[in-house]
């Protein structure tokens, strides 16, 4: 079944705005995996004094939904803070957009990681910021937040189909889904766990149950 776009996406695929890179960036991050089908780049220059954002750039590659989320996020975040950035929701660039289809959210979700990403390796260069990237309980369900169940374009918190997450002494984590065998989002919601999972240091195995 082909999958219908907004106006605005295709708009944005074709004509995406901020595409490239910035010479001596104040701060840059990359997030998702071309293994896994998209990636983004997004370059920030920041006013020191203002701490407004002067400049925004990426680099994607990926779907039309991925350009498309990122030409439109990058656009949100121009001219703003980086405290009114950070305030950027995943939710929001669907909307501006006028709308993704479920299977496609994830980009939106991708488009906003990227962002916070930078903005977090900016706060960490300029403001001497650290931030609790620790393997708990609490910083994985966080992760899970980000992955999307395809079938209705929301996370999996959300949806309630986390029903165990386990961590033991060894960092090997347990994640329990209330999900069918036989779903066909399912292979899609274990490789997103798995790519979310991967971003914490020191992490053992990772075993993803049915219940």
């Amino acid at each position: 079944m082909a999958i219908k776009y907004s106006e605005l996406v295709i708009e944005h695929f074709k004509n995406p705005h901020n595409v490239g890179t910035i010479d001596n960036p104040d701060a840059e991050a990359t997030e998702g995996s071309p293994a896994c089908g998209d990636q983004l780049t997004v370059y920030l220059k920041v006013d020191p004094e203002t701490q407004k954002i002067e400049d925004i750039k990426f680099q994607s590659y990926g779907c039309a939904s991925n350009i498309a989320t990122a030409s439109i996020i990058t656009d949100l975040a121009l001219g703003k803070s980086i405290e009114e950035a950070k305030k950027i929701t995943w939710k929001q660039a669907s909307e501006e957009l006028g709308g993704l289809p479920p299977v496609k959210m994830h980009c939106s979700v991708l488009a906003v990681d990227a962002l916070r990403s930078a903005i977090k390796d900016w706060e960490k260069k300029n403001l001497g910021k650290q931030f609790d990237e620790s393997l708990t309980k609490k910083n994985v369900e966080k992760a899970l937040q980000k992955v999307i169940y395809g079938k209705v374009g929301v996370d999996i918190i959300s949806l309630k189909l986390v029903k165990y997450i386990g961590i033991d002494d060894e960092n090997n984590v347990v994640i329990e889904l209330a999900i069918g065998k036989d779903d066909s989002f399912l292979d899609d919601v274990k490789h997103e766990i798995m790519e979310r999972m991967e971003k914490f240091d020191n992490i053992g195995s990772v075993k993803i149950a049915l219940v």
